[in-house]
């Protein structure tokens, strides 16, 4: 699109099926990487990428024309192939239905990858559902507390 001039950032958060702690720190970089060359021939960028056993956070700077919905389904797809393709689990392994998406303006952008950057410590003090309400909340996003993480 000749004369378009756009800078898009989503903070995207997905969790493991049941928030299990699936993903192993042996090879947790190796998924990030996988999951960053899904991300690169979806013809997006990657900002960063981090997370915790049961979760994982993406900031994504996007083009105008990305369905987020469709590059979030190719990722959460196809990372649960490559994961169960290289047998890091003993079952099957699954992403949770749904995702958060949270728009981050450019002057936002450092706050959020240092959270990112920093699950590890962050988590010390709070679980996945504590943090993924929490960042309903500050977003301003209506929701039903009964209806997340209803998969059990």
């Amino acid at each position: 699109m000749a004369n378009t001039y756009s800078q898009i950032y989503f903070h995207i958060v997905f969790a493991v099926k049941w928030r299990r702690n699936a993903v192993a720190r042996e090879w947790k970089n190796d998924l990030y990487k996988y999951i960053t060359g899904i991300v690169k021939n979806n013809n997006q960028k990657l900002m960063i990428i981090n997370g915790m056993p049961d979760h994982v956070h993406l900031l994504i700077g996007t083009k105008p024309n990305c369905n987020l919905s469709h590059l979030v389904r190719d990722i959460k797809s196809d990372s649960s192939k490559w994961i169960n393709k290289n047998g890091y689990l003993d079952e099957k392994f699954l992403w949770q239905g749904g995702f958060g998406a949270f728009s981050v303006g450019q002057s936002q952008l450092q706050r959020v990858i240092n959270y990112i950057k920093n699950q590890e410590s962050h988590h010390t003090g709070k679980t996945f559902r504590q943090e993924y309400v929490h960042l309903l909340k500050i977003n301003e996003i209506d929701f039903k507390p009964e209806y997340i993480f209803t998969e059990d």
